[in-house]
């Protein structure tokens, strides 16, 4: 019950999070491609963080496959912070794992 309330919950585009960008930096300890939306599971600094990313299919299109990151690499998500300040959860725009973009929504992504 409560998986499917949080699947539908994760799924409602924009309105759960903060307007600006936020940036997180950490080493991934889980990664999901699948429905509703790719995640990475981040320990920053020994808080865990749940980073959201595209629905799978548009994740796969920006590069970042399950073979393009591992558990322990250190990864670096831009993206919007949950309006929640006490949950640790944030939406990504781009990810950047060993040195390499992936702009999982570009037409989100901050100007330089």
């Amino acid at each position: 019950m409560l998986a499917a309330g949080t699947a539908a919950y994760a799924h409602h585009g924009w309105s759960w999070t903060q307007d600006g960008f936020f940036e997180l930096r950490g080493k991934i300890t889980a990664i999901y491609i699948g429905n509703p939306h790719a995640t990475l599971d981040v320990d920053a600094e020994g808080e865990a963080w749940r980073v959201e990313m595209a629905p799978p299919s548009r994740t796969i299109a920006a590069g970042f496959t399950e073979e393009v990151a591992k558990v322990g690499d250190e990864v670096t998500a831009i993206g919007n912070r949950s309006l929640d300040a006490t949950e640790k959860r944030m939406k990504a725009v781009r990810v950047i794992v060993k040195g390499k973009t992936y702009d999982v929504y570009p037409d989100r992504v901050p100007p330089a």
